[in-house]
């Protein structure tokens, strides 16, 4: 049974891998997953995935990746891997690239001797753009409607879910089911610094609204003390699941 802490994913946007391992160890046994993304991968590669795997611990590998297939799927492929629990991709870079993700990933899945895959996800629209950032670049539509669409095709080239915003969850829910995973950052409790996201919402209300599970980094990496930031909003979480 997935519990409120299971649904807590703490992205460890540290610059090296020793800080990474460090915030884990204080919040080990909080939180359900750690988040493994763009900076301490180019900084120090897959050190940090490799630490936190080893020790059992699940890893949401956020590396987007965008390529032409065959590209992806070799990268999708090393990914896998390395034991991640989840990992993602641009659904922009079209259905047949998604299609090589999930295929790269069975074949990492079977390499490493595991029964089943990581999840494997398409990033819709980033957290950070708004309806304006969309119109500049040539995008037509609201947010939802880019979102809902690119979730359509990421789910018709069978991965498994999406990462996007908690102002879409509802909407993503409606078109496809409680099945579909729906991963979502721009999380922040009610006290918390907006920071540089856009369309964000508190943990209590991207669960109402249908997450499947959530993304947060700076309210628990920067807190005093990040075991008890966590548990405060696995605490929202518990109440929102009532």
């Amino acid at each position: 049974m997935t519990t409120a802490r299971d649904k807590l994913i703490v992205a460890l946007d540290a610059p090296t891998a020793e800080a990474g391992a460090r915030l884990a160890e204080k919040l080990e046994g909080h939180v359900g997953a750690f988040k493994v993304g763009l900076e301490n991968f180019s900084a120090e590669g897959p050190v940090l995935a490799r630490f936190l795997t080893s020790r059992s611990l699940k890893v949401f590998l956020d590396l987007k990746f965008h390529d032409i297939p065959n590209t992806v799927r070799a990268a999708s492929r090393e990914a896998a891997q390395l034991g991640v629990a989840m990992m993602n991709v641009h659904a922009s870079g079209g259905r047949k690239m998604m299609e090589a993700a999930r295929e790269g990933a069975d074949e990492g899945a079977r390499n490493l001797g595991r029964g089943s895959r990581p999840l494997v996800l398409a990033v819709t629209v980033l957290t950070s753009l708004g309806p304006g950032d969309l119109a500049e670049a040539g995008v037509t539509g609201a947010p939802e409607e880019v979102v809902v669409r690119l979730a359509r095709l990421a789910h018709e080239a069978g991965l498994d879910g999406v990462v996007a915003s908690p102002r879409e969850t509802a909407a993503l829910r409606n078109a496809l089911g409680n099945k579909f995973v729906i991963v979502t950052p721009g999380i922040r409790p009610a006290s918390a610094e907006v920071n540089d996201q856009v369309r964000i919402a508190t943990p209590a209300i991207a669960i109402q609204a249908g997450a499947s599970y959530l993304v947060v980094g700076r309210p628990i990496t920067a807190a005093a003390d990040p075991a008890a930031a966590a548990a405060r909003i696995v605490s929202e979480i518990e109440q929102a699941l009532g």
